[in-house]
């Protein structure tokens, strides 16, 4: 075995639901969530495209939260659809290796552009009046590279360090994905400099920018009480919480799942569980909270069907 090089792994998901009535349950429910993740989240962007009093800050990074949202579930769920519905759980060494990276580098880029929406927030309802010269257009596409190339960097040390190991068997992953702590238990090494370095930056992505987000929105929601009526509170309130509790569910269950791989006797598929459903409940939510709650996107979609209709009708078609 120590002369074996792993080429391939095998992604054991969901352990305790491998009876075929559970597998068709589990396609059936994600393959309507991820059409509903694209069709939702394509829709924001197009939105976004063709009505240009759109194009404002904070809707250029709703658009790039969008993509990533798109992007980041197709990254797992087209590869747990291919093992639910034809039991097709094989994935190549590079593939494997190559999933990591993008789960990872879109998640923490996702981290960082709700860490530059919040600060977004902030800037424009607690000062108005510096507002528009701090966030302009260019200023915010520099700000979302940063956050798109940043994301895509900081996994790059632990991938690096995983690929130093030797894999020379078992290739059994027992996650849906590639997941980087599932993958690193299969090498045939001492892994703790590896974990400890995963760990220290998984926790740093994940935890610093929710303390400056839940800074953030506190500060929002203490200046929205001084000025708004008890109908503006409320609605203050319900906006805040709702962004607050998708963001918590997002980092800190990431968060947990780390954590959760150095506590003896935690149950794998609950873990996997946990990391599915942190893949993808945000994409879900996201158009939600953050797109069909704006009242401007709102009426940018009527607008946009309206003007589609005038020009079936126009056209004769």
């Amino acid at each position: 075995m120590a002369n074996f090089t792993v080429q391939q792994f095998s992604i054991a998901c969901l352990q305790g639901f491998q009876n075929q009535d559970s597998k068709i349950f589990l396609s059936v429910c994600f393959l309507i969530i991820y059409l509903f993740i694209c069709l939702a989240n394509i829709t924001i962007i197009i939105i976004f495209a063709l009505d240009e009093n759109l194009h404002k800050p904070m809707y250029i990074m709703i658009s790039n939260l969008a993509a990533i949202d798109i992007v980041y579930s197709t990254v797992t769920i087209p590869k747990m659809l291919a093992m639910f519905l034809f039991d097709y759980s094989l994935i190549s060494f590079p593939a494997c290796f190559l999933q990591m990276i993008f789960y990872l580098g879109l998640g923490t880029a996702e981290v960082f552009l709700l860490v530059l929406m919040a600060y977004d927030r902030y800037l424009a309802i607690c000062n108005p009046l510096h507002y528009p010269s701090i966030m302009t257009n260019s200023k915010s596409v520099q700000q979302i590279t940063f956050c798109w190339v940043g994301g895509l960097l900081i996994p790059v040390l632990p991938l690096i360090l995983a690929l130093r190991l030797p894999f020379c068997g078992p290739n059994k992953v027992v996650h849906c994905f590639c997941d980087h702590s599932s993958v690193l238990r299969l090498a045939c090494a001492d892994i703790l400099i590896n974990s400890y370095v995963a760990l220290t930056i998984a926790l740093s992505v994940l935890l610093i920018p929710l303390a400056y987000i839940v800074f953030s929105y506190t500060r929002i929601i203490s200046s929205v009480v001084k000025i708004a009526s008890s109908e503006g509170r409320l609605k203050a309130f319900s906006t805040c919480g709702t962004h607050l509790l998708v963001i918590c569910i997002f980092i800190l269950t990431a968060a947990g799942v780390y954590i959760s791989y150095r506590i003896p006797g935690t149950s794998e598929d609950i873990r996997i569980m946990a990391a599915v459903l942190q893949n993808v409940i945000p994409p879900l939510m996201n158009p939600v909270i953050y797109c069909l709650r704006t009242k401007e996107i709102r009426d940018s979609f009527v607008k946009t069907v309206k003007r589609g209709k005038l020009w079936h009708q126009t056209h004769g078609v």
